[in-house]
């Protein structure tokens, strides 16, 4: 088994990253394979409608002048995505909403890659703001025809500066919780 993470965030060890880093932690104490990839920062393109990817049907989106169909093999080859991004106006940051654009329409054109995967959102946020961030990306799982699992709060950690969101005690064990959810739920579906 095997879950690959996106951090959105262009802080590579911001407080997007600390979140994810506690999900991916237990999903190893787990037996379960990870990779983490940090997207926030690099040069990615939106999606620009040409419909490509539904004509040819290769799996891949036609742009290919950056990492985008790099992730979407990944994506295809892991049991389980967690995407992560902090709070930009109530909004997701464009690289992940990109990967979110450009990945979603490669799979629903291809036969729906990603359906049945487990998916879970991670957001950091300053104050307010997060829900917006947390409901689009879950509903990149789930129009995908993804798992969604739960925690004991929304997956949201609360920090202004890096490191901040490590004094977020319930937002941290939030994450752990997450990442012991996703585990059975991988067990569960892998068995």
């Amino acid at each position: 088994m095997k879950v690959v993470a996106f951090n959105g965030s262009p802080r590579e060890n911001g407080n997007t990253f600390t979140l994810i880093q506690q999900a991916l932690k237990i999903l190893q104490e787990e037996n379960i394979e990870t990779e983490f990839i940090q997207l926030g920062g690099q040069l990615i393109h939106g999606c620009r409608a040409c419909g490509t990817c539904r004509k040819i049907e290769n799996k891949e989106c036609k742009i290919t002048d950056d990492n985008i169909n790099t992730y979407i093999k990944k994506m295809i080859k892991a049991d389980g995505i967690i995407l992560g991004s902090p709070t930009y106006f109530s909004m997701m940051t464009p690289e992940l909403k990109a990967l979110i654009d450009r990945a979603g329409y490669v799979s629903r054109s291809n036969g729906h890659l990603f359906n049945r995967k487990v998916g879970a959102a991670i957001v950091a946020v300053r104050r307010t703001g997060a829900m917006p961030t947390f409901d689009a990306i879950n509903h990149f799982f789930l129009i995908n025809g993804m798992i969604i699992p739960g925690s004991s709060y929304w997956n949201v950690g609360v920090g202004l500066r890096i490191g901040d969101v490590e004094k977020d005690e319930e937002g941290i064990e939030t994450m752990k919780t997450l990442g012991k959810n996703m585990a059975w739920l991988l067990k569960k579906i892998t068995s």
